[in-house]
């Protein structure tokens, strides 16, 4: 299986497994910079060079040498998971993207057919039911993550211990899990504890939001969206993330951590 999902410095100075919706575009494009002194021009996802990515062939030797033998620091980024089924939300089912098209093609008419979901759309200034839509996504979430249908899990609302889990469970081991909610300090941390060719300085930084802007803004507070139903298939979907990542599963307006990430039980419970 490898080490899919996972990142490294062309420099090897550092090793990064990406969960999706956790920050992963301004952390590639820090990387990127760390080794060349200037960001990629476009969207890092993009990128076939200038950064090893596992899903480059030429770089899965170099990536897994790395990793089996940790000869670089590891780490990875996490997120309250009630802000980032809403950010995958607005971003893949409501948004236009980059290509000017609807995420996966026939997804989106597929759940307004089979969910009743409404995604509204630019020319009406995606107008609809947002927290309605929401909770109908959710019960669609909860059936490709439960029984695998109407199709296979998407990487954007997966669970984010399932992304970690598999650098684990193939010999990879993490020296940092951060927060996405405090990504400064996290980001920080991990570039203190490298040596990178090009010195980044956070301050100046810019957010690499790569799906801002392609469709509606959020119109209600989280907790808005979330009633005892959807907090009960949160649960169902995403209990681990809470306990492992330490974010509050009673209290959606809350996004921040509510203790700290134990690295050894991570890798005790997420590695069997």
């Amino acid at each position: 299986m490898g080490f899919p999902g996972t990142w490294m410095t062309e420099s090897e100075s550092v090793v990064y497994r990406v969960v999706p919706k956790c920050a992963c575009s301004t952390i590639g494009q820090i990387m990127y910079y760390s080794d060349h002194g200037a960001f990629f021009d476009g969207d890092i996802h993009d990128a076939t060079s200038g950064l090893h990515k596992w899903a480059i062939e030429d770089s899965q030797p170099l990536i897994e040498q790395n990793v089996k033998a940790h000869k670089s620091y590891a780490f990875t980024c996490v997120r309250n998971p009630y802000t980032r089924i809403l950010s995958s939300f607005f971003d893949k089912i409501c948004g236009i993207q980059r290509n000017g098209k609807r995420y996966r093609g026939n997804l989106v008419p597929l759940l307004i057919q089979k969910y009743g979901i409404e995604v509204g759309a630019p020319e009406d200034g995606f107008e609809f039911d947002q927290i309605k839509s929401f909770r109908r996504f959710l019960l669609f979430t909860r059936d490709t993550i439960r029984w695998r249908r109407p199709m296979e899990p998407d990487i954007h609302w997966s669970a984010m211990s399932g992304h970690v889990s598999t650098f684990i469970q193939n010999g990879g081991r993490y020296d940092r899990i951060f927060w996405t909610e405090q990504f400064n300090d996290g980001m920080g941390e991990v570039l203190k504890s490298i040596k990178t060719p090009k010195k980044v300085d956070l301050k100046t930084i810019p957010r690499f939001n790569e799906s801002e802007g392609h469709g509606p803004k959020r119109a209600h507070p989280v907790e808005d969206y979330f009633d005892d139903l959807s907090m009960h298939l949160i649960k169902e979907i995403y209990h681990r993330d809470f306990a492992l990542f330490k974010y509050d599963f009673d209290d959606p307006s809350n996004k921040m951590p509510i203790g700290e990430i134990d690295l050894d039980e991570v890798h005790a419970k997420l590695g069997e």
